[in-house]
């Protein structure tokens, strides 16, 4: 005997509501991508940088590669550190449980990846460097050098996320019954094929 999903809830009415609700799944899947192909202009880099022996202002990875200018625009990265943002800030309602507080923490730690990303921006638009520095200079780049810090960034918020995804796909059973987006269907559907 296989068991029934629950009976729909309410259809949302507010744009966030529908993003939460039917149309969880597409949006995480895009999200993802996005993600990913960032992902690769990272990876791409630090071989270029540490694989070939390039150096830094040559290894531009894939799109710079092509497109220089978008590796030397302060616009291309925060425009990136932005996207990232609304994202994770857009899909967090439609987690819940476990999923929520990893999908949260990845948000937290991708606020002050953005902050550093918008000191960034500001001072490429004004020309005014900060702590002295002769070109644009993030708070933690007093540190770490800048290759090696976003590369950092981008790998502390891309863990949490995976491991939100991964709960957030594979529920428990108090996760799954508060559950309201779409990819609860297919959690659904999965416990079922293997209950079968």
């Amino acid at each position: 005997m296989t068991t029934q999903p629950a009976p729909s809830r309410a259809v949302p009415r507010s744009p966030l509501s529908r993003l939460n609700h039917g149309s969880h799944r597409a949006a995480l899947n895009i999200f993802m991508v996005i993600v990913l192909g960032h992902w690769a202009e990272h990876l791409t880099q630090a071989y270029q940088i540490w694989g070939l022996g390039w150096t830094v202002p040559k290894s531009k990875g894939l799109l710079g590669y092509q497109f220089p200018w978008l590796v030397t625009s302060e616009w291309m990265h925060y425009g990136y550190a932005l996207v990232m943002i609304i994202g994770l800030f857009l899909l967090r309602p439609g987690f819940v449980g476990r999923a929520r507080t990893w999908w949260t923490v990845a948000l937290v730690i991708q606020f002050w990846h953005h902050i550093e990303h918008l000191l960034l921006l500001l001072q490429a638009q004004t020309h005014h460097f900060l702590f002295g520095k002769a070109a644009p200079t993030s708070v933690l780049q007093l540190v770490f050098a800048r290759v090696e810090l976003h590369l950092f960034y981008n790998t502390i918020v891309f863990i949490p996320m995976v491991i939100g995804m991964y709960y957030h796909l594979r529920p428990n059973r108090q996760e799954l019954s508060a559950m309201t987006c779409s990819c609860r269907h297919t959690v659904h559907r999965h416990e079922v094929a293997a209950t079968a």
